[in-house]
């Protein structure tokens, strides 16, 4: 199974955490690969509203995709879909996965930027298939002392859709939590 490595992250404190160089393959000897994210610069709220005692809102992850495919005409594919407690960011596949668009849903609007070049895993939405009031139970008990920064869904370019959490810890530092759609904890890694 392919897992992700990740290369750098970009404003772990700050509201939005997105990954900025990540591949389709979690292990550490893993070359690494551009993902979206990678590319598009972070879309956020304002800093001063960042609800960072606030779990992310994924019950606005299929209200944000439902708005959003309803503009573009019908299902895409997405490198990545993303909640903070206060916005859902949403990375679609364009020309066959070799152009992220970013858009970002807040407060019922959606807002959308110019695409970059990226490649990566894909997935659907309808392939996205985790329960919003489970998945971020086991995390919660299993790794005490965190605070919860976002919540990530992406392809893992061999068909599988992958769920995880980036949290900072209250002894310091960030955490990339990688999660099963029942909430299951399959690894924990610092985040630099």
């Amino acid at each position: 199974m392919a897992q992700r490595t990740h290369t750098a992250r970009l404003g772990f404190a700050v509201l939005l955490l997105v990954p900025l160089a990540c591949s389709d393959d979690p292990s550490p000897a893993a070359d690494s690969t551009v993902s979206p994210a990678s590319t598009v610069p972070a879309q956020t709220a304002d800093p001063a509203d960042t609800g960072a005692d606030e779990l992310p809102i994924l019950d606005q992850i299929p209200v944000a995709v439902a708005a959003l495919e309803q503009q573009l005409g019908g299902p895409q594919d997405y490198f990545e879909i993303n909640a903070t407690a206060r916005l859902v960011n949403l990375f679609v596949a364009l020309n066959a996965g070799t152009v992220a668009q970013a858009w970002l849903y807040l407060d019922g609007t959606l807002t959308s930027e110019e695409g970059q070049a990226a490649s990566g895993g894909t997935f659907q939405a309808a392939d996205a298939d985790f329960d919003p009031e489970v998945v971020l139970s086991k995390v919660l008990t299993d790794v005490p002392d965190i605070t919860i920064e976002s919540f990530y869904i992406h392809g893992d370019g061999q068909g599988n859709v992958l769920y995880g959490v980036l949290a900072t810890s209250a002894k310091g530092g960030g955490l990339d939590i990688v999660l099963g759609a029942d909430g299951t904890v399959k690894s924990v890694d610092p985040v630099t």
